[in-house]
């Protein structure tokens, strides 16, 4: 593999409308944080970037139903996002935003090289138009009836019923989300990128210059070139975003999506004005993105023709995307709620960032999905974290005050069982370059761990404890090579869990983390004095899980019913049809289960005759029996007698099925003469 001499890291830019969450982090902000701080340690040159991508519709969707400015959403959102990034350890070297002046006048420069070199190609085509707001309208402004399902509130992109990708045109009935009025076709032009132009040398670049690229990266990019490729629009209309610097297209603002990846450039730009360039037109600079798979294409495809195209920057070396994490076993979904936001996280679990980052990590989807629970994440916790590499760091530590006043002990003569486990500590620093080289940082945070491991078995068959009564110099250096493990951790830790691996090195007195010394024994000196030693994790309760397992249960119920729209109504019946049901009130005297049927009540009804009335209703999940004894109940009299685990029902009580499938028996909400009739 080539040598270079500095390494450029970008991480997608996080969309300034919501939050950031653990899909998120797993997919793209861990794995890229970690392979950063791999490479400082050696020493490596490297730079990070990032920022919040701020133009496009949904902006201003939300904009507009919040009734403020798009630049008040984005401003709100990139606060929220950055600040939650710098809590939770992920080192930028910088975090900007595609709204700044760096990055207009970036890529409006971008643009008009490309315009200027003829590499766009100018089409017209129609389009919505709404007269009554006289604007062209996005897809994602447009609604009207599926074609396929029939839902009536189908956007132009897609139908979120049953899931079908769409095009305005499609729609039946289409309005404008705007005015409500209905839109007509206009024409319109726009510039586009032709990406079949650039087919023949992408085929090249990434299916044979690039085979090491990771199967779910390279099985991707080889789907769409095999398809073949098309013109892609750069620009559109629309009044937020970078206007097009070209003369005759007023009204116009680059796409999203070609305005975005230049704020990598920009950002970088931006933190070193008078050498960015070194980093991104230099062939000794290394160029690494970080995606999540919803960005392969571009990443891979799209955002190198534009770099191509535009002649003098370096290409991406590699794209190491991961796939989609999902949230008990279920999609992350946040219009459903189904989300772990990282803000509300860092909230609810003060000082355990280095916890969320271990399991993520752990459980990170490098090359197909993969599911993140609350149970899997206290059993990492509490039986990795706490149990192994905890345990050792606090056993050598106290060990190491109980017996010598926490200073480091000599190191005496060793053992074969001491010499066997300097040469495992001394292997593993070559496996996790190895394993961080190729991007595969689950299977390196598990090599680390497995130092922990050896800690703890080399103090669990040493037996100091025992040990100091028979060979008290003997003990001297077993927690000597028992503290050099544990400084090892504290650099082996360092690129996944930054914030214990600091709180360890204080306690251990290390001023400075050195990745090439990793593996030796000899990094604490004789006589060096320890601090007190602290616990670096702590068991998580089942009921701080429970919390959040029940919290994701109410988002979800929460979203349902808000999103909850009734069924159609049914076919028109004669009235003579309705005159024909009996409905009548009835107070409740008594009620009870059914026993052996978790699902009924028994209720007994004065319904105004001489003859208590006696009715079996599933019910019981729904209500307990004293809630429903003494209200007026409305029921059908008039259905014909029934046995129900051996009850002769007679009627049926009348009950409203709600959104979430809760059930809610109609009463009356005035005093209501018993026995009658419901008109």
């Amino acid at each position: 593999m080539k040598e270079f001499k500095r390494t450029l890291v970008t991480a997608a830019l996080p969309y300034a409308n919501g939050g950031v969450h653990i899909g998120h982090l797993a997919g793209v902000y861990v794995p890229a944080d970690i392979y950063t701080r791999y490479l400082r340690l050696q020493g490596r040159p490297v730079l990070f970037v990032c920022g919040s991508d701020e133009h496009g519709v949904p902006i201003t969707i939300r904009a507009r139903k919040e009734g403020i400015t798009p630049q008040q959403v984005v401003d709100r959102y990139h606060n929220i996002i950055k600040k939650s990034f710098a809590e939770f350890g992920i080192s930028f070297d910088i975090y900007s935003r595609t709204t700044s002046e760096t990055h207009r006048q970036t890529a409006s420069e971008f643009f008009r090289t490309l315009y200027e070199k003829g590499e766009f190609v100018e089409q017209e085509s129609e389009q919505y138009y709404d007269e009554e707001a006289k604007t062209f309208l996005a897809d994602r402004y447009i609604t009207g009836e599926c074609p396929h399902c029939h839902n009536p509130q189908a956007y132009g992109d897609q139908c979120e019923k049953c899931g079908r990708d769409l095009s305005p045109t499609e729609l039946i009935n289409p309005k404008s989300a705007i005015s409500g009025s209905a839109p007509v076709l206009k024409k319109t032009k726009h510039w586009f990128l032709p990406l079949d132009k650039h087919q023949s040398w992408l085929s090249q670049w990434i299916l044979s210059d690039h085979k090491e690229w990771r199967s779910n990266v390279y099985g991707q990019c080889k789907s769409w070139l095999d398809m073949d490729l098309h013109p892609r629009a750069v620009t559109r209309d629309l009044d937020w975003g970078i206007p097009v610097p070209v003369e005759g297209a007023e009204g116009k603002v680059l796409y999203v999506w070609f305005d975005a990846p230049i704020g990598y450039i920009s950002n970088t730009r931006e933190i070193l004005p008078d050498t960015w360039q070194t980093w991104w037109k230099d062939q000794e600079t290394r160029l690494v993105h970080f995606i999540g798979k919803d960005n392969i294409v571009f990443h891979c495809i799209v955002f190198p023709a534009m770099l191509k195209a535009e002649g003098s920057y370096i290409l991406p070396d590699n794209v190491p995307a991961n796939e989609f994490l999902n949230l008990e076993d279920d999609k992350i979904s946040t219009s459903r709620g189904w989300a772990v936001w990282l803000d509300e996280y860092l909230c609810e679990f003060p000082g355990k960032q280095d916890v969320l980052r271990y399991v993520l990590t752990a459980n990170a989807p490098e090359t197909k999905d993969n599911n993140f629970t609350w149970r899997d994440f206290q059993a990492r916790n509490n039986n990795e974290l706490v149990a192994v590499y905890g345990n050792f760091v606090n056993r050598a530590l106290v060990l190491t005050h109980k017996y010598y006043e926490g200073r480091v002990p000599a190191m005496g003569c060793l053992t074969e069982m001491d010499q066997a486990v300097i040469a495992e500590f001394q292997g593993v620093k070559a496996e996790l370059e190895r394993l961080l080289e190729n991007f595969r940082f689950r299977d390196a945070q598990k090599e680390a761990m497995n130092l922990a491991r050896i800690g703890n078995k080399y103090l669990a068959d040493s037996e100091p404890w025992k040990v100091v009564k028979t060979d008290p110099e003997r003990v001297k250096t077993i927690l000597n090579l028992s503290l050099q493990l544990v400084a090892n951790l504290s650099i082996a830790f360092e690129p996944f869990l930054p914030f214990s691996s600091q709180r360890l090195r204080t306690m251990l007195g290390m001023t400075s983390v050195e990745w090439n010394r990793l593996g030796e024994i000899n990094l604490l000196e004789e006589g060096k004095q320890l601090a007190k030693p602290e616990l670096l994790f702590e068991k998580i309760e089942d009921s701080a899980v429970e919390a959040q397992v029940q919290k994701l249960q109410d988002m979800k119920a929460k979203s349902e019913v808000a999103a909850w729209k009734p069924e159609p109504v049914k076919a028109d019946i004669a009235f003579e049809d309705f005159e024909k049901l009996d409905i009548r009130t009835a107070e409740v005297t008594a009620c009870e289960k059914v026993k052996k049927a978790d699902k009924l009540l028994c209720l007994t009804l004065n319904d105004g005759t001489d003859t208590p009335r006696t009715i079996v209703s599933g019910i019981a999940q729904h209500y307990k029996p004293e809630e429903l004894i003494g209200k007026t109940i409305c029921f059908i009299a008039n259905l014909p007698p029934r046995k129900l685990r051996g009850i002769e029902s007679q009627g049926m009580v009348l009950s409203v099925q709600n959104p979430d499938g809760t059930l809610s028996v109609i009463t009356t909400d005035r005093k209501a003469q018993t026995g009658s009739p419901v008109v």
